[in-house]
């Protein structure tokens, strides 16, 4: 690793750490907030699945603390255990951003759909890319053109990050808007369920942003090796 690609990966690190920070002071704020409603996490997942129409995702509970996801492949919403049984602000939040995803895997919204086709090509490229970067820097005067095939390794994980953007701010806009049409939570509650999912977000931003500067800088390595030869 070059000292330039060092100094944008600890300027990252520090910018992630403080968000990831922020996040968790938030959700354990947040998670000391009882609904109105008094449901929980599931109870308001498998709500807003027949609100919209979906009868065929399961509601499951999940090891592991912020581990909630969405599964399009076997059609699960996974909650942790904390939003699985809580009942309180950041459950609600979570649970219905993960619902997010399987309306948008109902409706077939393109970007969800991309992110899904990239997920086995990044696979591969994330077992590759940081052995062919290194190599391809430490031969980069001689044969510049295996660092170049890092660069494109890496690029698919930028990709994947990048498209990840619109997948998780689409989902809380689709788990707000419900969240507010379902009553399910009163006005304060609303807007601390949305600065929640807002820093959640910011982890993506961070982590994309992230990517692009790395790679701009492996980008830059190599245009600067070609013109040396």
């Amino acid at each position: 690793m070059t000292p330039g690609i060092l100094f944008v990966s600890l300027i990252f690190v520090g910018i992630s750490m403080l968000v990831g920070y922020i996040l968790k002071s938030r959700f354990k704020e947040y998670s000391e907030i009882p609904t109105s409603s008094g449901m929980t996490g599931r109870e308001i997942a498998e709500k807003m699945l027949r609100d919209n129409q979906i009868y065929d995702v399961q509601v499951r509970s999940v090891d592991g603390f912020l581990s909630d996801h969405y599964n399009p492949a076997d059609k699960t919403v996974n909650l942790s255990p904390d939003v699985y049984n809580g009942a309180n602000v950041a459950a609600a939040a979570v649970a219905s951003h993960e619902c997010g995803h399987a309306v948008q895997h109902a409706a077939h919204y393109p970007w969800l759909g991309m992110r899904s086709r990239l997920v086995p090509i990044v696979q591969v490229s994330a077992n590759l890319v940081n052995w062919v970067l290194l190599i391809g820097i430490m031969m980069v005067n001689r044969f510049p053109q295996l660092l170049l095939v890092g660069i494109v390794l890496f690029a698919v994980t930028t990709v994947f990050s990048v498209v990840t953007l619109p997948v998780e701010f689409d989902a809380s806009r689709r788990a707000l808007a419900w969240l507010d049409n379902s009553k399910v939570m009163a006005k304060g509650e609303h807007d601390k369920a949305k600065n929640a999912l807002w820093w959640a977000a910011m982890t993506y931003v961070v982590a994309a942003l992230a990517s692009i500067a790395t790679l701009f800088q492996y980008l830059m390595i190599f245009l600067g090796a070609r013109n040396r030869n």
